[in-house]
């Protein structure tokens, strides 16, 4: 498959005002109101589809991503565009970036049920993979039947079901959450995990994952623009070997692993979607990776710096 096929784009970083994005806030407009990101949001899907990116994703908690996505969409008239979106969360932020909360996570059959009718209401038939956002192993949902079987009844009308997952023990709450079944068929055809050079813990249940016909999106493959912003010197000294951007080989890092399906990017600007696409021309080898290899942190560790991020 053609590399950009491969990616799709994040819309994280620019469906609200604040986001724990490094380099984000220069990039982005001066004036971040509603209608300045929806300007924003459709001119880098424009770059981006113009680039040949097919997959773009949201979220109810990404404050107006679906809005902004659903309108770009029905203004264009695409129709091989890829969407999914995620459930689970809700955007309390009120559109500040000193909000003491920005989302509020809830994995109950009523939330399920509320979100799924406000994001056909923003997307319409084009969301065709809806997903549980930032599934941990403690979530309510492993135990509740009820909720499985009206995600099961989302199946069987056509939705394609996924999950995303966040925190240190990723890996195994992949391998417990695709086990899962509705009716003797497996809940989930989709699932979405961080997975960075800093963070890699999660690898091997994603390629089981995709072994078995699951289709694996990465996200945060940049750590949240730290890779690019605050490379580590490895990451640096493979870029500059390459002459490239530490984005572009943080990202060609997660294109080199054949499990990964959608690797998605989230670039608030159209000069950081050119920087980023740099990965799709950039073909890592043994020594590059050997070298990267070492950046890999404990995973406690690791989301405890990611969590220490500020909003902004």
């Amino acid at each position: 498959m053609n590399a950009v096929r491969r990616l799709g784009m994040g819309l994280a970083a620019l469906g609200r005002p604040a986001y724990i994005n490094v380099g984000r806030s220069q990039a982005l407009p001066p004036e971040r109101g509603v209608e300045d990101l929806r300007k924003a949001t459709w001119e880098v899907l424009d770059a981006a589809y113009a680039a040949g990116v097919r997959w773009v994703d949201a979220a109810r908690s990404y404050g107006s991503s679906e809005d902004f996505l659903g309108g770009w969409l029905a203004e264009r008239g695409h129709q091989d565009v890829t969407v999914s979106s995620k459930w689970g969360y809700t955007y309390v932020g009120r559109w500040r970036l000193d909000a003491d909360v920005h989302e509020v996570k809830e994995h109950s059959l009523e939330r399920f049920r509320e979100q799924y009718l406000e994001s056909r209401r923003f997307l319409g038939e084009a969301l065709s993979v809806y997903q549980v956002h930032s599934l941990t192993e403690d979530s309510p949902l492993f135990g509740d039947r009820a909720l499985q079987a009206a995600l099961g009844d989302a199946a069987a009308d056509g939705l394609r079901l996924g999950f995303s997952t966040s925190g240190p023990r990723q890996a195994e709450t992949v391998r417990r959450a695709l086990a899962l079944e509705v009716g003797g068929r497996r809940l989930f055809s989709t699932v979405q995990s961080t997975w960075n050079v800093l963070e890699p813990s999660v690898g091997a249940a994603l390629r089981e994952a995709h072994d078995q016909g699951v289709h694996v999106l990465v996200k945060e493959a940049m750590a949240n623009g730290r890779l690019a912003v605050r490379p580590p010197r490895a990451l640096r000294q493979v870029a500059d070997r390459h002459g490239t951007g530490p984005d572009a080989v943080a990202l060609a890092s997660v294109l080199s692993r054949p499990w990964a399906d959608t690797v998605l990017i989230g670039a608030v600007s159209t000069a950081q979607l050119h920087s980023n696409l740099a990965a799709v021309n950039l073909v890592l080898d043994e020594d590059d990776l050997e070298t990267l290899d070492p950046l890999a942190l404990p995973p406690a560790r690791y989301w405890q710096e990611r969590a220490a991020l500020p909003w902004a």
